[in-house]
């Protein structure tokens, strides 16, 4: 709900197009009807989508092209190495499993029953967020070769969203702060692969009082969509965009203009998380 508000108004700020894309790359975890459920949701609150609904679930030709790409450069290589062989051999250090290169060079054969993973050695990622401001990731020592193709044959997030962002013509991304330490290994695929990189900001996310993400998996309420401008003013107040009171009751129609006219990114804090006392469960 943040981040689709977010990067709704920062599209209309730039007299851009919203793309909605669902990102059910991960097929097994994909729990049926939510992408409808999804999108009922949106339309109920009054988001217009400008392009027909991406299903990340429908592109591994596209995954698979590049993969390729990668491997004809001579930067991808085949790994037998389980998540708990990496933990054993490295351990975890500041959430983040470390890959050690194990496998790099074995000259595993690329086939279905290996990951796939992306070389790393020597690259420095540093870009300015539009929120969070500087950020700098050195992948050799703080992430290690990661995977772009998993075992079992599933492409990643992050070789996907690369992908679809070039293949749409993503200039701007708007997303949650959770995924701003993924953002150096976007950015070093684009690199490898030629593709543009698109600007970034990354918004704080809604936690409760211990600091816990407000979601489903954690029990947050879903978004009442039956009262829209609720809804959105809510997130509004959460996004520092300070909206007078008495939109919180008015026409949807009419919180939506004013929003599309007051909307600034630059009033939004800093910060990877904020407790959310306004929002509740948006």
């Amino acid at each position: 709900m943040l981040a689709a508000l977010a990067s709704y108004l920062e599209a209309r700020r730039h007299h851009g197009e919203w793309l909605v894309r669902m990102e059910d790359v991960d097929t097994p975890r994909t729990v049926p009807g939510a992408a409808d459920d999804i999108l009922r949701t949106l339309d109920a609150l009054g988001f217009v989508w400008d392009e027909a609904v991406l299903y990340q679930s429908r592109r591994d030709d596209a995954y698979d092209e590049a993969l390729d790409e990668l491997a004809d450069n001579g930067m991808l290589y085949a790994c037998s190495c389980s998540r708990k062989q990496v933990a054993a051999e490295t351990g975890w250090r500041g959430g983040q499993l470390i890959y050690p290169g194990t496998c790099r060079s074995r000259g595993l054969a690329r086939d279905r029953g290996l990951s796939q993973r992306v070389l790393t050695a020597g690259a420095r990622v540093r870009f300015t967020d539009e929120i969070q401001g500087t950020v700098e990731q050195n992948l050799a020592t703080e992430i290690g070769d990661f995977v772009l193709r998993r075992v079992d044959g599933i492409y990643t997030y992050q070789l996907a969203v690369v992908v679809d962002d070039a293949a749409q013509g993503v200039t701007h991304v708007v997303r949650g702060s959770d995924l701003l330490d993924s953002t150096p290994r976007q950015i070093y695929l684009q690199q490898l692969l030629g593709m543009p990189p698109p600007r970034y900001s990354h918004i704080p996310i809604a936690t409760d009082a211990r600091g816990v993400k407000l979601s489903k998996q954690t029990g947050a309420l879903a978004v009442d969509a039956r009262q829209p401008a609720r809804a959105l003013w809510r997130a509004l107040v959460f996004l520092d965009q300070t909206p007078p009171p008495e939109l919180c009751r008015a026409e949807p129609r009419v919180l939506w203009s004013w929003a599309e006219e007051n909307w600034s990114p630059a009033r939004i804090r800093p910060g990877l998380a904020h407790a959310e006392t306004t929002i509740g469960n948006a």
